[in-house]
């Protein structure tokens, strides 16, 4: 704890200055809080204000894996950690209505964005005041128009129902993240131009922060 206001800001621009400290922080938190009993797992959300509003949108920008929601009031939108282009980012989520998408969508994709979808009737009221928003339509087999597609997304999604019908053939609702986590590192991280240390180095870094006993896995 800080001593008083000075010090405060101290270890608050500390933070600031390692958005992947606070990202391993707030998941340990996230951690611990879903293994107590008294709590449900599936119902934890992230908030905070101010310095812990930054912290709520940092673990947006993570993923948010095991958040089903999170606010932020009056956090830092910049950060020193941004999207990657080219990195594949892909979750799990609960169902595609239209209020599921827009809120995976808002957690996941760094403001000022342009979206490229489909025409699927969900994606609708995207384009506003945190995106620009492009589709293509399918439906008239409309693929490819003036730079805007999907076909890139799409295929990352094609690799990995390769692998869940050809490799592992089923995988239960539980662990699907689980699977869905093993092909987005796979993508991200398997270039077969980087050295082989460098991608294990990534892999043992993925793990920072994460436990996973058996008994979690298979109740």
């Amino acid at each position: 704890m800080a001593k008083d206001l000075q010090e405060g800001i101290k270890y608050a621009m500390a933070l600031l200055e390692n958005p992947a400290k606070v990202r391993q922080r707030v998941r340990a938190a996230v951690e611990r809080l879903a293994s107590l009993p008294q709590v449900d797992p599936n119902r934890i959300g992230v908030m905070g204000y101010c310095m812990g509003g930054t912290c709520s949108l940092e673990i947006a920008r993570d993923g948010a894996a095991g958040v089903r929601g999170i606010v932020s009031f009056h956090g830092t939108l910049a950060t020193q950690l941004p999207a990657v282009a080219g990195k594949v980012k892909a979750k799990v989520i609960a169902s595609t209505d239209q209020d599921t998408i827009h809120r995976v969508i808002h957690q996941s994709v760094e403001v000022g964005s342009i979206l490229h979808t489909d025409e699927f009737a969900a994606y609708r009221g995207l384009e506003g005041l945190f995106f620009a928003h492009e589709t293509v339509n399918h439906g008239a087999a409309e693929f490819v128009r003036d730079g805007v597609t999907t076909n890139g997304i799409e295929s990352v999604f094609a690799v990995l129902k390769r692998g869940l019908i050809g490799v592992y053939h089923h995988a239960s609702p539980k662990h699907l993240h689980r699977y869905v986590d093993e092909f987005a590192f796979r993508l991200n991280e398997g270039n077969v131009e980087r050295h082989t240390l460098d991608r294990l180095e990534s892999f043992v870094a993925g793990t920072a922060g994460k436990r996973l006993t058996y008994k979690a896995y298979i109740q």
